[in-house]
């Protein structure tokens, strides 16, 4: 039975539509809590989660049918061991610039800031502060025996423990935080990828809306909208945020991310192999390996999405944000994030031969669900949000991928031409230089051919537009009636019929 406190009113604020009450794992929750991951490829399954612990790597193993779930002591311990390998590492200070952007993908607001995440492992339990210091001002020195000077707020957001993460929930090198309800009655989806010793961090917002025509406010909110999204990209312990001239005078190591270097479209199709972390109510954590990614789970390479509910936006350093623009009761919101943060080493460099990395984390969002007195049979109000799935993917490039192109795709099963023929019905085919320039001057004689015609038909129309003119003009002296006596003749009627319009 579900707890009383979940008997709430309805109310206008959003927020205080939702219960803090935690679901069992009733009936209710088991019909939603299925993996909302898309195309998975999963060909070994693997029992060696400390393997992917320690190195983002799985080693082949495993029974059939997969292994038990974690008990809740080794979950603990695994969820700890990643949070602080990951992310509370080093002095735990990730300074960047939070860079928010509006629904048209427009920059709104940009704050210089540390996220901090300090462990203490002398306590007992051992801990982690989180507090983050907001930079509200600056002073730069003019001269050169001066050093420069910020003014910063620190505030502090929570402590955490093993076994008491709050709404974190690592995968490997990915981190999950939330769904969360704020004080504004939007709610929060926090991801984050940590590569060496840089991060990227995204918020998405949603914010309840109704349909149109329905008076804000005047019954529970009918969805939630996207309305804002926060990307941080970070490095650790340092004393200024990664910028594009930082890294042109200082360029990141190898096994470091590059954040702002340009990544061209073509660099996210290639063949990707690696190891697969994923999380569910049910099943808990797993690792799987992934040996060649089939072309329904690249996502990364639909830049668009899978839908036209996906809102999406592509950034320097090869970065890519995917989040459902509208979420709705009774289904899942993906959430992605996809990294590219190294291309192959420098051929003859030490690293040459390590390719390029891709990084992607992936988390599903329940919301909305609605509370059922089923005795009266009314809503009382909204479940708290909640993840219902998180994946995440650790991959390298291990070759390139052969017959992508959508054009010889298409010219093999005979869909698009070449040619001028091809172009003039609005298809595209590759074709040689000799071919280009011959299509052009056969374009170019079609022209003249077309304007030999037009000026030898206007030359038609003006003769028969003067004869008309002299025939009534000399009707009109012999004193006949015509029949255009009662209007001007202008000779247009001949000029048409020369033309044949």
């Amino acid at each position: 039975m579900r707890s009383a406190a979940l008997l709430l009113l309805l109310s206008i604020d959003f927020a205080s539509a939702f219960s803090t009450t935690t679901r069992n794992s009733g009936t209710f929750l088991k019909s939603k809590s299925k993996s909302t991951f898309a195309t998975t490829t999963t060909t070994t399954f693997t029992t060696s989660l400390c393997a992917l612990q320690e190195n983002g790597n799985v080693n082949d193993g495993g029974v059939a049918g997969g292994p038990p779930r974690l008990s809740t002591e080794e979950e603990q311990k695994v969820q700890w061991d990643l949070f602080t390998k990951h992310h509370a590492k080093g002095e735990g200070k990730w300074r960047g610039d939070w860079v928010s952007y509006d629904y048209m993908g427009d920059i709104i607001d940009t704050t210089t800031a540390s996220l901090n995440l300090k462990l203490d492992n002398e306590s007992n339990p051992p801990t982690v502060t989180h507090t983050h210091d907001i930079v509200t001002g600056s002073r730069k020195a003019d001269c050169n025996t001066c050093f420069d000077s910020e003014t910063v707020k620190t505030l502090p957001v929570g402590m955490y423990s093993p076994g008491n993460l709050n709404k974190y929930r690592c995968a490997s090198v990915g981190m999950a935080c939330g769904p969360s309800l704020l004080r504004s009655g939007a709610m929060s989806t926090e991801l984050a990828l940590n590569h060496g010793n840089g991060r990227l961090r995204v918020i998405f917002q949603h914010a309840p809306v109704w349909e149109a025509g329905v008076e804000p406010g005047s019954c529970p909110p009918q969805a939630l909208k996207l309305f804002r999204t926060m990307i941080s990209r970070e490095v650790l312990d340092t004393e200024s945020p990664p910028t594009r001239d930082t890294e042109m005078k200082n360029p990141p190591k190898r096994g470091d991310p590059s954040f702002f270097r340009p990544v061209p479209p073509f660099q996210w199709h290639k063949k990707w192999a690696g190891s697969s972390w994923t999380w569910g109510e049910q099943t808990g954590d797993r690792g799987w390996s992934i040996d060649d990614m089939e072309e329904g789970d690249a996502w990364h390479g639909r830049p668009t999405g899978d839908t036209s509910d996906v809102w999406a936006m592509r950034l320097p350093g090869g970065i890519l944000l995917q989040a459902p623009r509208i979420i709705t009761t009774g289904r899942a919101g993906l959430c992605r994030l996809a990294w590219l943060p190294e291309d192959d080493a420098p051929e003859g460099s030490a690293d040459d031969g390590d390719t390029a990395k891709l990084l992607r984390i992936e988390a599903s969002v329940l919301a909305l669900e609605p509370v059922i007195d089923e005795e009266n049979d009314v809503m009382l109000g909204f479940y708290p949000p909640e993840l219902g799935s998180l994946r995440c993917d650790i991959l390298a490039k291990f070759g390139e991928l052969e017959d992508t192109s959508m054009l010889e795709k298409l010219q093999k099963l005979g869909e698009i031409g070449v040619g001028v023929d091809a172009v003039d019905a609005g298809d595209i085919g590759p074709v040689s230089e000799a071919q280009i320039e011959a299509d052009k001057q056969k374009a170019k004689e079609e022209r003249k051919k077309q304007e030999t015609e037009m000026m030898e038909r206007a030359a038609k129309a003006k003769a028969a537009s003067d004869a008309a003119k002299a025939k009534a003009k000399e009707a009109s002296a012999n004193g006949d009636k015509t029949d255009n006596d009662d209007a001007p003749d202008s000779g247009l009627d001949a000029i048409r019929n020369a033309l044949k319009l």
